[in-house]
């Protein structure tokens, strides 16, 4: 999937700035008045590195680094360390934090290194350097809503208000539950931003797909610090161990997920390559059909996770062509009767059905020859937009194919291909996808 471009209130060199402006006035701070109880920072400041470099990948190809944010989490809300009081304040929660996240990112700046993240199907493939952008994005998230969080409950505490009666017992881990909740807010937002400029969604897609990860991994990790700081007071450091320990094991669940993933991933690309190796369509077909449905589904608003299915299914779109005896001349379906192409799709949804592929990449494909008007002209509601999607980007790809034969050059094909789907706009094609596609080619965002 390529992302596209759109703009925004705020970008992530912005945030970028203000992260590591704030973590030099924190760094100045700690210089001239000192580190207090260095101990202290030195451990969390350990465990912010030591998760640094124990990242995990989300879905959507999405770096996080569960340990570390806990761990900053926990220092940012760190109150009394067994019956003794701490003072460390805001800006040494940032500067601990912000130079734990550099101690653990700097041996992966290292050439040979660093892998470079793959889309859904596709290997990884080495890319020494310095750190990408997502490290970046995730580091600076982090310094921002540690200290967003160190805001809200370091004066708090210094000032000696948690020391009343009122704030003691239960009352102390309402507050701190209540901070955590608004930091994990305010990091999914900030989250929402970044992954919104750099995949190219909208903004409402790219804060489900936060929302949908702060109920998973970003519970844990919320909990984790939360839990840190709180039973600090009563066992000391030892809490950092004693709670990490089980994040620690949920991360590995995680990457087993991933692996597995990963297998899918390369299960689909295999069976898209099947019909190019037998000859029924032409090669590079499935992957721009793919290509081009993620650059439509990003302009229509779909989330990480439906761009993935997506582009599962129209990777495998053409599966069903190995049921027919005569290959179809150019492997161009977009060009049979409404009724074999309907029949290609059915085929092909059994095969995928058959291969531990999630159901809803059958479903798709099932459906993706159906015509987007009924006979009574009605449009049909019970068509899913995936399929709607991979029906515009095949016949695009096929027209584009065919023009190319005829001598066009390649944007001239490109435009007499939408054209053609134009005078299908309504009857056979969803008209807002073929829109999306005018707008995706007037952006520049098509793929080749």
């Amino acid at each position: 999937m390529r992302p596209g471009r759109r703009g925004g209130l705020l970008r992530p060199s912005a945030v970028h700035a203000a992260a590591a402006l704030l973590l030099g006035a924190a760094l100045l701070h700690v210089a001239v008045h000192g580190l207090v109880q260095p101990q202290v920072a030195l451990a969390f400041g350990a465990v912010v590195a030591a998760g640094e470099r124990a990242r995990i990948t989300l879905p959507g190809d999405r770096e996080q680094a569960p340990l570390g944010t806990a761990a900053a989490l926990a220092y940012a809300l760190l109150g009394p360390l067994h019956g003794t009081p701490t003072g460390h304040g805001t800006l040494q929660v940032v500067a601990v934090t912000g130079l734990g996240t550099l101690a653990g990112l700097l041996p992966l700046a290292l050439p040979g290194v660093r892998t470079r993240r793959a889309a859904p199907g596709r290997h990884a493939r080495p890319a020494p350097g310095p750190p990408d952008t997502a490290r970046a994005d995730t580091a600076s998230r982090r310094l921002l809503t540690t200290a967003f969080a160190a805001l809200l409950f370091q004066p708090v505490y210094g000032s000696g208000l948690l020391d009343r009666a009122p704030f003691s017992g239960p009352a102390y881990g309402a507050l701190l539950t209540g901070v955590a909740a608004l930091t994990a807010l305010c990091d999914t937002v900030l989250a929402a931003v970044l992954h919104r400029a750099r995949a190219g969604l909208r903004f409402a897609a790219a804060l489900e797909d936060e929302l949908r990860s702060l109920l998973g991994i970003g519970s844990a990790i919320v909990a984790t610090g939360m839990l840190v700081s709180l039973l600090a007071g009563e066992v000391g450091l030892w809490a950092l161990p004693l709670f990490c320990t089980p994040l620690l094991l949920a991360q590995a669940s995680f990457r087993r997920a991933a692996a597995i993933r990963a297998t899918t991933g390369q299960t689909i690309e295999a069976l898209a390559r099947a019909t190019e190796v037998a000859g029924y369509t032409p090669p590079g077909h499935a992957r721009r059909v793919a290509d081009t449905a993620c650059a439509l589904g990003r302009e229509l608003g779909l989330g990480t996770r439906d761009l993935a299915l997506l582009e599962y299914a129209a990777l495998m779109h053409d599966i069903g062509q190995l049921s027919l005896v005569e290959p179809v001349p150019g492997g161009a379906t977009a060009m049979l009767p409404p009724a074999e192409q309907q029949r290609i799709a059915r085929l092909g949804s059994e095969v995928i059905r058959r291969t531990g592929v999630p159901r809803r990449v059958g479903d798709q494909v099932a459906r993706l020859a159906d015509p987007f008007r009924l006979p009574d002209g009605a449009a049909d509601r019970s068509l899913p937009l995936s399929a709607r999607i991979i029906r515009v980007a095949n016949a695009h790809d096929d027209l584009r194919t065919e023009a190319r034969g005829r001598g066009l050059s390649e944007a001239t094909a490109a435009f007499a291909a939408l054209e053609r789907l134009r005078l299908e706009r309504g009857r056979g094609y969803d008209p807002a996808v073929v829109d999306a596609l005018a707008r995706v080619g007037a952006a520049g965002r098509e793929p080749a």
